[in-house]
This record gives C-alpha cells, sequence and structure tokens, in this order.
C-alpha cells in the first residue's frame, strides 16, 4: 500500500469520541499505573492483547517490551490512549488527539521497526507522524481472526508438545523465514544473537508449540501474548510436505483447544493477500473480525 493511499483513507471510518477538552497530558507510564492500564486496555481486549500480554509479562518498565509504554490523559486525568512506542509501536487511541500525542512521541524516539495496529488507529496516527517521522518501507493489511469456541477433534496429533532448548535450530529458521516474508528483512541476518535470545526466552516460558517427527519440524505456533481474555497466536508454520493433508489444521485445532480452557478467545492476523492462510484458518474454525494494518519503517 502506498503512502498516498494510506493517507487517502485517514480517519474514513475510525469512531474517535468527541475532543471539546483540549487539554491532554502525555507522560510515560510507570509501575504503579499497571492496573489502570491493563483496565482500559481490557475494554477492547482482542485489539489490545498484544500490549496487554507485554504487560502482565514485563510490566510495563522494562527491556523485554523493547519500547516504552505512554499514556495520554484528559484534564481529568482518564486515560485517552495507551501506547507502546519502540521496536514495534502499538497505539489504542480513543480519541484524535491521544493519536497524535502519541505520534509527536514516536517522532522523538528512534529505530522503530514498524507499526502496528487496528485499520483507522494506524491511520489517524500516520497523519501525525508521517512529515517528521521515519519514512515507509513496506505495508500491509492484515485480517484479524478470532476463535471462541474449540472446533471438535476427531483425532489428535500425538507428538503436539511445547517446545524445548533443544529445538532451536529447527524453531528459529522457520520463524525467520515468516518474518522475511512479512517484513523483507530476516532477523537471522539483521539481528541473530538478539533473535535467538527472544526465541529461546519464548520457549523457556512454554509459549512455543511443535509436532517434530525424526528430526523434522512439521508444525509450529507461538504463544505472542496470553491473557485471560485473548491469547494472541503467531508464526503458524506447517512444513511444507504436510500442507493440505489436513495436519496442520489438525494440531492447529487441538492446540485452539487446550488453549481456550483457560482464555475466552484466541486470535491471529494473516496478510490481506493471503487466501490459503484465510482459508485454512476457516477450516479451523476462526472468524475475520477487523482489519489491522502494519507499517514497516525505514531504518537508514
Amino acid at each position: 500500500m502506498s503512502l498516498v493511499l494510506l493517507q487517502q483513507q485517514v480517519m474514513a471510518e475510525t469512531p474517535y469520541l468527541p475532543e471539546a477538552d483540549v487539554k491532554v497530558m502525555t507522560d510515560q507510564l510507570t509501575e504503579g499505573e499497571r492496573e489502570e492500564v491493563l483496565g482500559f486496555l481490557s475494554e477492547n481486549p482482542v485489539h489490545t492483547v498484544v500490549m496487554a500480554g507485554f504487560i502482565r509479562d514485563n510490566g510495563l518498565c522494562s527491556e523485554h517490551n523493547r519500547g516504552t509504554f505512554w499514556g495520554c490523559r484528559n484534564s481529568e486525568g482518564r486515560l485517552e490512549g495507551v501506547a507502546l512506542i519502540g521496536h514495534v509501536t502499538l497505539v489504542e487511541a480513543r480519541t484524535r488527539r491521544a493519536a497524535r500525542e502519541f505520534a509527536l512521541a514516536a517522532q522523538a524516539s528512534a529505530r522503530k521497526h514498524m507499526i502496528l495496529g487496528e485499520r483507522g488507529m494506524v491511520e489517524a496516527f500516520w497523519t501525525f507522524y508521517a512529515d517528521e517521522g521515519q519514512p515507509m518501507r513496506r505495508a500491509c493489511r492484515e485480517r484479524l481472526f478470532g476463535l471462541r469456541r474449540a472446533v471438535e477433534i476427531t483425532r489428535e496429533v500425538g507428538g503436539l508438545r511445547p517446545a524445548t532448548r533443544a529445538d532451536i535450530d529447527l524453531i528459529a529458521p522457520a520463524h525467520a523465514a515468516m518474518a522475511e516474508a512479512e517484513s523483507g528483512v530476516n532477523p537471522l541476518n539483521t539481528d541473530p544473537e538478539g533473535f535467538i535470545a527472544r526465541c529461546l526466552r519464548r520457549i523457556e516460558a512454554g509459549r512455543v508449540w511443535v509436532v517434530i517427527e525424526n528430526g523434522r519440524l512439521l508444525f509450529k505456533a507461538d504463544v505472542q501474548a496470553d491473557t485471560p481474555d485473548v491469547i494472541y497466536l503467531e508464526g503458524v508454520w506447517v512444513a511444507p510436505s504436510e500442507r493440505n493433508t489436513g495436519f496442520g489444521r489438525r494440531c492447529l485445532t487441538q492446540l485452539c483447544r487446550d488453549l481456550l480452557a483457560r482464555t475466552k478467545a484466541v486470535c491471529l492476523l494473516a496478510n490481506d493477500e493471503n487466501e490459503r492462510a484465510h482459508a485454512f484458518y476457516r477450516m479451523c474454525g476462526f472468524k475475520c473480525e477487523g482489519v489491522f494494518d502494519t507499517i514497516f519503517l525505514r531504518r537508514d
């Protein structure tokens, strides 16, 4: 998607609150505000699951977030928006002025990799960010798929299990290849040490699920964010030899059944142009629940 097309769509369908009160306060958030922020995000749990997951895993102030959490408040001190500004920039802005405030804060933050969020939110943010921020390198539209009721399983996959450190040499290349296909950048080339460390941290947290047979990775899925309301999956991968056989569907439906025993919904994103992925997720019981935009930024 071109910058011109993106800007033409700005604010066309975004439900922002009235803005009679023009005074807002925007500051970095602190650990003492954790429960208030989680409460704010829980009002829109599917669209904010990634931010909520970072906070639950790492707190509001942690190097593992790879960025800084910001809050925008009105004159009465109520939150109008929360944003994570950093390597991945995520925005939940309930007003246009909150989107503007976060965009200005992001302009002062160096070396961001991408901006991700609900379509209208990203469009509003980009309006204020583009002139003085990092230029766009690539943009894509994605569909948000959600699953709220487990699909009946007729035959279980016996080898589906949490990954271990010993599996890293199989997992990392598959995950890196998926990242490259989406962003155009392979993290094993640009930041191999950091990427492997992040993969291992997720594995050690029990967040990566695999099927490995005879030294071959056949299926992989990562729990990127885990909250009581929503679990967000990424990196769902099926070996080419197992595609179109029903194996991947069995793996994902079995994993989602187990996850739905402790959360209300499972969601994931799929590129808007990947119709095969859309069909696969629908066969697993997922339904499209929204549209997100991703903007990858130039860092040179």
